[in-house]
């Protein structure tokens, strides 16, 4: 025979690439987690695991919106004005006279409440779908629907709220601030427990239905998943408007925690949320990453945030200036290692 033909021998175990981006992120967590350790006191500690928790619930909230997102090669640039949007909303109906009235002082009903949360979220639905018909109707990236809808979002915000403070019902502060006492002084944050929640939905779609299948497919290659019968412009549409409620949660359980609707809330949250993703190895060019990767960018990203914020002796004016540069290393780093697979 002219070619050359390669045969296994019996019972052996077939070779495959290592996963080169699933050990990156893992690997740049156990050395921060090492670094900081040696470098800053009681780091390995109960207070640094509620700490970080405490981080990275609101980034794991949002994370979980754009890995669908980005997994069907798309991306939301609106996710921290939506957010804020969803918390103003909250603010402004809690402060009306049909509810709590001016400051929040007066009394309301659990009933009336759910309906405060419940609205403003599904305006931030509304936010993605919008964002998605868009971009399947124009053809256009959705990066500029999206910067275009980030502009929207803002422009109402700052609209009704007219850059007042305004209050919160109690419920969001509790869920942004209390937690479950665990024991040993550990409390674990209910801000944690509804990001949990949160990811595990995230992770069952996408793993265990129909429309995760679609999901990888879309964003692997579009054109055969079209082919084999998907209906890519509904998948594109139903990640962005699932991206558009993670949004709409994230910015309700931060205002939560800062307990007080304002505008200058989650100035950072996209590029933060963006970073963990694609920290955690999901591709931006989609078809590739799944949302256990995803909590592995956001715990990585809050240990690096809290570590630096452990470390004596840095101007405070410089932290932020670290956390870029550590961060961009990070992340070259893991590209270069997943370049390897």
């Amino acid at each position: 025979m002219s070619t050359t033909e390669v045969t296994e021998q019996p019972g052996a175990t077939p070779r495959t690439p290592f996963d080169w981006r699933s050990l990156a992120p893992l690997a740049t967590l156990i050395v921060l987690v090492i670094f900081f350790g040696l470098v800053t006191s009681n780091f390995f500690s109960l207070v640094t695991v509620e700490k970080v928790l405490n981080q990275g619930a609101v980034l794991a909230i949002v994370s979980v919106g754009l890995t669908f997102v980005l997994l069907c090669g798309e991306i939301d640039l609106s996710v921290g004005t939506v957010a804020l949007w969803t918390a103003c909303l909250c603010g402004v109906l809690f402060e009306s006279k049909f509810a709590a009235g001016p400051g929040g002082k007066g009394a309301i009903g659990a009933g009336a409440v759910t309906l405060l949360i419940l609205l403003p979220l599904v305006t931030s639905v509304a936010f993605g779908f919008l964002s998605g018909c868009l971009t399947v109707v124009s053809r256009l990236p959705s990066f500029i629907i999206t910067l275009a809808m980030m502009n929207v979002a803002l422009g109402l915000a700052r609209y009704l709220t007219l850059s007042v403070t305004f209050a919160l019902p109690p419920l969001l502060k509790s869920v942004g601030n209390d937690g479950s006492a665990l024991g040993a002084g550990f409390r674990f944050p209910n801000s944690a427990i509804v990001a949990a929640v949160v990811m595990l939905a995230g992770h069952f779609i996408l793993k265990h239905t129909r429309f995760g299948r679609y999901v990888y497919m879309t964003g692997g290659n579009r054109e055969a998943a079209r082919l084999a019968g998907v209906r890519t412009e509904r998948i594109v549409i139903a990640c962005l408007a699932i991206c558009g409620l993670t949004a709409g949660i994230g910015g309700l359980v931060n205002s939560g925690r800062l307990e007080k609707v304002s505008l200058d809330q989650n100035a950072d949250l996209l590029l933060n949320a963006v970073a963990c993703v694609v920290l955690g190895g999901t591709s931006l060019f989609g078809g590739e990453g799944s949302m256990l990767r995803t909590l592995l960018g956001v715990v990585t990203f809050s240990v690096l945030h809290y570590g630096l914020n452990r470390i004596s002796g840095i101007n405070d004016l410089m932290r932020p200036f670290l956390l870029g540069v550590v961060l961009m290393v990070a992340l070259v780093i893991n590209g270069l290692l997943a370049r390897r697979k």
